[in-house]
């Protein structure tokens, strides 16, 4: 009667642990389940974020043009100092 009573105890110690390993295994297969949908999310905010960035064309014509005006003002200031002299 002991040997039956130990096959009992051995088997429902068997069957809770395999129930907690399949209750892990579900938790674990969601959370990685989340991480993908979080990388994916990440990743087309990165996609958005980067393909707002000037291009180097667009930034060089801005900065030739805002070169441009600054020479420009400093020939107008250069040409109020040389009236200013006289």
């Amino acid at each position: 009667m002991d040997q039956t009573w130990f096959n009992v105890a051995i088997t429902a110690a068997g069957t809770l642990a395999g129930w907690w390993m399949n209750v892990m295994w579900q938790s674990l297969k969601e959370l990685e389940h989340a991480d993908r949908m979080l990388i994916d999310r990440v990743a087309a905010i990165d996609t958005l974020v980067a393909g707002q960035y000037v291009k180097r064309d667009e930034l060089t014509v801005i900065t030739n043009a805002i070169f441009g005006k600054l020479d420009r003002i400093e020939d107008k200031i250069d040409r109020k100092a040389d009236k200013a002299d006289r």
